[in-house]
């Protein structure tokens, strides 16, 4: 039995516990949360302890989830890990890069796992596409959201690109190159919006776009590779797939091209997609990675290198805006 305790119960943390009592396995301990109203309804709601020493709650556990603000995630991550305790933290994964890099020195020489909150690599319109051949050479991302004042502590590189600039860092297998970007703070004081080219050594590149002011909702990510073109609504659970017809592509809808090679067969494909929680994927694939002793889906230098690039790409738009 893996004890678990939680830091941060607010609309997210909610989510966590939810999931965390359908786990076999697991117990959970207790929680913490300065905001006496939010603490005294979780703790009636779910019948759990509310701990008001930090110190004692990470000392119950063997697990510590962390769904606090970004700014306090450093702090609640190293006091647990100092103590030989696993973490779950949400992304980013620390306010700063240098945090993030103290953090994974702390991980590594404490021997303990950390999984970083990348929920969209649990997604199962992108978990559809993992037993392709992927070597994309284009990448188009458009992720729009309607504005909600929960997360604008951070700009929306860190709040909602931070996703995709995750999964694009686990497709291409290349260093980053160079970074464009530009960006607009319309409601809150950090950019509301924003639009980036990321170019990697291997010649790649990949055109990201986040808004968290749209009036609808968009997750969409779009692959162009030699002889194949993906489609993944992250949104809509949806997957699709067109490329030259191969020997072993069965039952799927093709037709015949004319080029100036001779005929192709083009296939289109639609795999199934069958319906799954995501926040309870990664987070029984977090508990699964620690009782087996495997390396977690997602880990610190998973989430170190999405945070490296989204604060590259903040420096480019403060530098593009003080040029204004």
């Amino acid at each position: 039995m893996l004890k678990v305790g939680v830091f941060g119960v607010g609309h997210l943390g909610k989510f966590h516990l939810n999931n965390w009592k359908e786990i076999e396995g697991i117990k959970l301990v207790g929680f913490f949360d300065p905001h006496q109203e939010t603490a005294k309804q979780v703790a009636e709601q779910y019948g759990l302890k509310r701990f008001t020493d930090a110190e004692k709650l990470i000392d119950a556990c063997d697990i510590i989830d962390v769904i606090t603000p970004t700014d306090r995630h450093f702090e609640v991550c190293m006091a647990a890990v100092r103590k030989g305790k696993h973490v779950f933290v949400e992304k980013p994964m620390a306010a700063s890069v240098k945090e993030g890099r103290d953090l994974v020195k702390m991980v590594r020489e404490a021997n303990v796992k950390l999984q970083v909150g990348h929920i969209e690599r649990f997604n199962p319109a992108f978990l559809a596409i993992q037993k392709i051949s992927l070597n994309p050479m284009f990448i188009e991302v458009h992720r729009l959201a309607q504005f909600n004042p929960r997360g604008t502590e951070v700009s929306v590189i860190m709040d909602l690109m931070i996703h995709d600039i995750d999964i694009i860092l686990s497709l291409v297998k290349s260093d980053v190159k160079n970074i464009y970007a530009s960006g607009v703070s319309v409601i809150t004081d950090t950019p509301d919006i924003a639009n980036v080219r990321i170019e990697f050594n291997n010649g790649c590149v990949a055109n990201l776009t986040s808004s968290r002011i749209s009036m609808k909702k968009m997750r969409k990510m779009r692959l162009f590779q030699k002889d194949a073109y993906i489609g993944v609504d992250f949104l809509e659970k949806k997957t699709e797939i067109i490329k030259l017809k191969q020997p072993e592509d069965q039952q799927v809808f093709s037709f015949d091209i004319e080029t100036r090679q001779g005929k192709k067969t083009i296939a289109i494909a639609t795999p199934s997609i069958e319906s799954s929680n995501a926040m309870k994927d990664e987070l029984t694939s977090f508990v699964n990675a620690i009782r087996n002793q495997q390396p977690v889906l997602v880990s610190e230098i998973d989430g170190l290198m999405a945070m490296e690039v989204g604060h590259q790409i903040m420096e480019k738009i403060n530098l593009t805006t003080s040029l204004i």
